[in-house]
Protein backbone atom coordinates (compact mmCIF):
# COMPACT_ATOMS: atom_id res chain seq x y z
CA UNK A 1 0.00 0.00 0.00
CA UNK A 2 2.79 2.42 0.88
CA UNK A 3 4.61 1.74 -2.38
CA UNK A 4 1.43 2.33 -4.39
CA UNK A 5 0.67 5.57 -2.52
CA UNK A 6 4.22 6.87 -2.91
CA UNK A 7 4.26 6.09 -6.65
CA UNK A 8 0.87 7.77 -7.03
CA UNK A 9 2.31 10.90 -5.44
CA UNK A 10 5.41 10.84 -7.64
CA UNK A 11 7.79 9.77 -4.87
CA UNK A 12 9.42 6.89 -6.70
CA UNK A 13 12.71 6.48 -4.82
CA UNK A 14 11.56 7.27 -1.29
CA UNK A 15 11.06 5.28 1.87
CA UNK A 16 8.56 5.44 4.68
CA UNK A 17 8.81 3.59 7.97
CA UNK A 18 5.51 2.13 9.18
CA UNK A 19 4.70 1.04 12.72
CA UNK A 20 1.49 -0.86 13.39
CA UNK A 21 0.58 -0.68 17.07
CA UNK A 22 -2.41 -0.64 19.42
CA UNK A 23 -4.18 2.21 21.24
CA UNK A 24 -1.81 1.98 24.20
CA UNK A 25 1.26 2.28 21.99
CA UNK A 26 -0.02 5.19 19.94
CA UNK A 27 -1.32 6.95 23.06
CA UNK A 28 2.20 6.91 24.52
CA UNK A 29 3.63 8.44 21.34
CA UNK A 30 0.81 10.98 21.13
CA UNK A 31 1.50 12.05 24.73
CA UNK A 32 5.28 12.17 24.30
CA UNK A 33 5.41 14.03 20.98
CA UNK A 34 2.14 15.99 20.86
CA UNK A 35 1.35 16.37 24.57
CA UNK A 36 -2.06 14.76 23.99
CA UNK A 37 -2.78 11.98 26.46
CA UNK A 38 -5.19 10.00 24.32
CA UNK A 39 -5.02 7.43 21.56
CA UNK A 40 -5.39 8.52 17.95
CA UNK A 41 -5.66 6.60 14.70
CA UNK A 42 -2.50 7.77 12.91
CA UNK A 43 0.61 9.81 13.65
CA UNK A 44 3.21 11.07 11.19
CA UNK A 45 6.78 12.05 11.96
CA UNK A 46 8.39 13.78 8.95
CA UNK A 47 12.17 13.59 8.67
CA UNK A 48 12.56 16.37 6.08
CA UNK A 49 14.86 14.13 4.09
CA UNK A 50 14.43 13.78 0.30
CA UNK A 51 14.66 9.96 0.40
CA UNK A 52 13.54 8.88 3.87
CA UNK A 53 10.27 10.75 4.25
CA UNK A 54 9.59 9.73 7.83
CA UNK A 55 7.52 7.47 10.04
CA UNK A 56 3.81 6.66 10.00
CA UNK A 57 2.31 5.05 13.10
CA UNK A 58 -1.12 3.43 12.86
CA UNK A 59 -3.24 2.06 15.67
CA UNK A 60 -4.64 -1.18 14.27
CA UNK A 61 -7.02 -1.29 17.24
CA UNK A 62 -8.40 2.14 16.30
CA UNK A 63 -8.47 1.23 12.57
CA UNK A 64 -10.49 -1.90 13.38
CA UNK A 65 -13.06 0.10 15.38
CA UNK A 66 -13.29 2.81 12.72
CA UNK A 67 -13.69 0.24 9.94
CA UNK A 68 -16.66 -1.23 11.79
CA UNK A 69 -18.11 2.23 12.41
CA UNK A 70 -17.62 3.34 8.78
CA UNK A 71 -18.78 -0.07 7.50
CA UNK A 72 -15.62 -0.70 5.47
CA UNK A 73 -13.02 -3.44 5.63
CA UNK A 74 -10.14 -3.19 8.07
CA UNK A 75 -7.72 -3.21 5.12
CA UNK A 76 -9.48 -0.26 3.54
CA UNK A 77 -9.33 1.73 6.76
CA UNK A 78 -5.65 0.92 7.32
CA UNK A 79 -5.04 2.03 3.71
CA UNK A 80 -6.84 5.30 4.35
CA UNK A 81 -4.84 5.94 7.50
CA UNK A 82 -1.59 5.11 5.70
CA UNK A 83 -2.46 7.48 2.84
CA UNK A 84 -3.35 10.17 5.37
CA UNK A 85 -0.08 9.68 7.23
CA UNK A 86 2.02 9.77 4.06
CA UNK A 87 0.32 12.98 2.97
CA UNK A 88 1.36 14.56 6.26
CA UNK A 89 4.94 13.42 5.64
CA UNK A 90 5.08 15.31 2.35
CA UNK A 91 3.60 18.51 3.73
CA UNK A 92 -0.17 18.25 3.52
CA UNK A 93 -2.11 19.49 6.54
CA UNK A 94 -5.71 19.80 7.65
CA UNK A 95 -5.38 21.26 11.15
CA UNK A 96 -6.39 24.80 10.20
CA UNK A 97 -9.23 23.62 7.95
CA UNK A 98 -10.17 25.60 4.87
CA UNK A 99 -8.38 25.14 1.56
CA UNK A 100 -5.53 23.12 3.06
CA UNK A 101 -7.92 20.58 4.55
CA UNK A 102 -9.92 20.37 1.32
CA UNK A 103 -6.75 19.84 -0.73
CA UNK A 104 -5.59 17.10 1.62
CA UNK A 105 -8.99 15.38 1.61
CA UNK A 106 -9.07 15.40 -2.20
CA UNK A 107 -5.55 13.95 -2.43
CA UNK A 108 -6.46 11.29 0.13
CA UNK A 109 -9.47 10.33 -1.99
CA UNK A 110 -7.24 10.12 -5.10
CA UNK A 111 -4.87 7.79 -3.25
CA UNK A 112 -7.75 5.61 -2.08
CA UNK A 113 -8.85 5.15 -5.70
CA UNK A 114 -5.32 3.96 -6.54
CA UNK A 115 -5.18 1.65 -3.53
CA UNK A 116 -8.57 0.14 -4.28
CA UNK A 117 -7.57 -0.55 -7.90
CA UNK A 118 -4.16 -2.01 -7.26
CA UNK A 119 -3.83 -3.31 -3.72
CA UNK A 120 -7.20 -3.59 -2.05
CA UNK A 121 -9.12 -5.08 -4.98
Amino acid sequence: MAETALKGLGYLDCEVSILLTDDTGIRGLNKKYRNKDKPTDVLSFPLNDPYMLGDVVISVERARAQAESFEVTEGLEVGRLLAHGILHLIGYDHVKGGRQAKRMREKEEDLMVLLKKSVLA
